[in-house]
């Protein structure tokens, strides 16, 4: 399905939905976004309208054995970012692998060129742009248990060092970007399993947000007022609500999301075949089901308002091959249950829902999701 096409599918769709209208094209061919720009006073709360929707650039700059292409992606091209600004996105989340490529703990020149290209490229359409540290081999919370027996599903001094270092290293070098430039701390990986009990993991997480806050606030300019995404735990909607998981405290108010993923049930989602720890769930969409969804979403919310902090879902998406009406009532429930609860929904992509190659048209899949969402009547995001 053609660009054209697509765009046709917004003509008459109510006010409810102009937050998937496309952005202007005089903004997609604005100049280079300059070094030193002024950022306006922008809140979380405010910032989850002008961020929804927003999508992922998944599996390039977060390759692990060979960076942007290594898992079978085109490089990145000014077009392509172009062409989410005029499907209607509002955000991209760009997850990097920076250790993977990194020179003995420093980021290399290559690195943040080709990362600096694809954040303006962004920037200059009037989207948003996160940038995160991803998972990147697991040192963050040593997943790896051959790799790092000693400090496995730990927090350990060495990855402290590290983490501290890199966000260091990115906040500086970013300082001078507006407000729609924001940092999320890391990933999924932040479990920490291993630290002795499940209240020193979570009580590890809120360490590590802590860090993420206290180490970007330190390096000054835009960064001091900036946008910023601390993570839930696991990223995992349920472990995220419980009242063990505290959110670390900022030096400045309403500036915070808190970030989760959602992937449940991952035997339907994830699942394409029986595995020996559980089986394939071939179909989704009972009442038990939409039960599930429900109650997992309330409890996010319930969190939200308790913390006063909206929700940013950085990922969602189906990750296996089902019947094609199922798949498209799961995303577009949870899409709906996100918007409904005023949560920044971002789609998980590799290039399944966009084209990576031109001319980068959306699949037939995101033009049903699009009209799904205007005949349920989900409600204007926003505060």
């Amino acid at each position: 399905m053609t660009v054209r096409i697509f765009l046709s599918l917004l003509t008459g769709v109510s006010a409810a939905f102009l937050f998937f209208a496309p952005i202007s094209i005089h903004a997609v061919e604005a100049p280079t976004v300059n070094t030193n720009q002024p950022i306006k006073p922008l809140d979380a709360w405010t910032a989850v309208g002008l961020m929804t929707p927003g999508i992922n650039i998944g599996n390039t700059f977060d390759c692990t054995s060979g960076w942007e292409t290594g898992w079978g992606q085109p490089p990145v091209t000014k077009e392509f970012i172009q062409s989410l600004a005029r499907l209607g996105f509002k955000s991209v989340r760009l997850p990097v692998a920076w250790d993977t490529y990194a020179d003995k703990g420093r980021i290399t020149e290559k690195q943040f060129k080709r990362i600096d290209e694809v954040v303006n490229w962004i920037l200059e359409t009037g989207m948003f742009c996160v940038v995160n540290i991803h998972w990147d081999g697991g040192w963050i919370d040593s997943d790896n248990k051959e790799k790092f027996p000693d400090t496995f599903h730990t927090f350990s001094k060495e990855a402290e060092k590290k983490f501290r270092s890199y966000w260091d290293q990115i906040a500086r070098h970013y300082a001078g970007k507006n407000e729609k430039l924001l940092f999320e701390g890391l990933n999924e990986q932040t479990e920490f399993e291993n630290e002795g009990s499940m209240e020193k993991a979570y009580a590890t997480l809120t360490r590590v947000n802590q860090l993420f806050i206290d180490t970007v606030r330190k390096t000054g300019g835009n960064n001091a007022r900036r946008l910023l995404i601390v993570t839930g735990y696991a990223t995992d909607f349920g472990k995220t609500s419980q009242k063990e998981y505290k959110l670390p405290i900022d030096s400045i108010p309403g500036r915070l999301f808190v970030s989760v993923h959602y992937y449940t049930p991952w035997a339907f989602v994830g699942l394409s075949e029986d595995q020996s720890w559980g089986k394939m769930q071939s179909t989704w969409g009972s009442e038990e089901d939409m039960k599930q969804l429900n109650d997992l979403f309330d409890g996010m919310e319930a969190l939200s308002k308790r913390t006063k902090t909206p929700v940013y879902l950085g990922e969602f998406s189906m990750c296996s091959k089902k019947e094609r009406a199922l798949s498209l009532l799961w995303t577009t429930s949870v899409f709906h249950a996100a918007l409904k609860r005023k949560m920044v929904p971002v789609l998980w992509d590799i290039g399944g829902m966009v084209s990576r190659q031109s001319p980068y048209a959306p699949s037939d899949d995101l033009s049903e999701i699009k009209v799904r969402l205007r005949n349920m009547n989900t409600p204007q995001p926003g505060r």
